[in-house]
C-alpha cells in the first residue's frame, strides 16, 4: 500500500469515526457539507483523498475543525479496563499525572492519579476551566483552595466543585500526595 493510499485510508477511518460519534449518517453529513453521498462514502472507504478545502467543508457539517480531526484516533472497541502500566502520563515531575484511557474525543469523563511529591504545586496562579471535577486524596496531605475558600485534605477526605472557580492544588507535610480525581467533561 503507497503512503498515498495509506494517508487516504487514515482520513476515511477517522471521518467515519467522527461521523458516528456525531450521530449523522453518510447521506445527512453529505447533505449539511453540500457534496455527494458518494464522496462520503468513497473518502470512508479510503478510495478517495480529498483535498484541504473539501474536507474543511466536509468537517463543518460535523462540526469538528481541522486541527481537533487530525488529533483525534479513532479507537476500535472502547477499553473498558486499564492496568496500572496502561495509563497515560500526562504530566511528570513533582505532580505526576496518570489518565485513564489515551483518546478522551468522545468521552464525557477525564479520571485521573495524581501524585503530589514533597512541594509540588499547580501553582501560585489560581486557574479555572469549563467543568466540575472532585476527588479522594488516597494518601499524603494536600491544600485545596477553591475562590475564596482553603482546606488541607488527608486520607479519606474528598472535593467536589465547579472548575470556573479559580482553583489550586498544594501538598502540604512529610510525605507526597495521592489523589484520585474526575472531572466532566474532560478540560484541563
Amino acid at each position: 500500500m503507497s503512503n498515498g493510499d495509506q494517508d487516504a485510508l487514515e482520513v476515511g477511518l477517522r471521518l467515519r469515526a467522527m461521523r458516528e460519534h456525531a450521530g449523522l449518517s453518510q447521506r445527512a453529513l453529505a447533505k449539511k457539507a453540500d457534496v455527494t453521498n458518494s464522496t462520503i462514502s468513497l473518502i470512508e472507504a479510503g478510495k478517495m483523498n480529498p483535498s484541504v478545502g473539501a474536507l474543511k467543508r466536509i468537517l463543518e457539517g460535523i462540526p469538528v475543525g481541522m486541527s481537533e480531526f487530525f488529533a483525534f484516533e479513532p479507537e476500535g472497541e472502547k477499553t473498558v479496563f486499564y492496568a496500572a502500566e496502561d495509563l497515560t502520563e500526562i504530566g511528570k515531575g513533582k505532580l505526576s499525572l496518570k489518565q485513564v484511557g489515551t483518546n478522551l474525543y468522545g468521552r464525557a469523563m477525564m479520571i485521573l492519579s495524581e501524585t503530589y511529591e514533597i512541594g509540588a504545586d499547580t501553582g501560585r496562579v489560581l486557574y479555572g476551566h469549563e467543568a466540575e471535577e472532585g476527588g479522594i486524596v488516597v494518601s499524603g496531605r494536600v491544600e485545596v483552595t477553591v475562590g475564596e475558600q482553603r482546606k488541607v485534605l488527608g486520607p479519606g477526605d474528598a472535593y467536589y466543585f465547579d472548575s470556573r472557580n479559580p482553583h489550586r492544588f498544594r501538598q502540604v507535610g512529610p510525605e507526597k500526595c495521592v489523589v484520585i480525581s474526575a472531572c466532566t467533561p474532560p478540560t484541563f
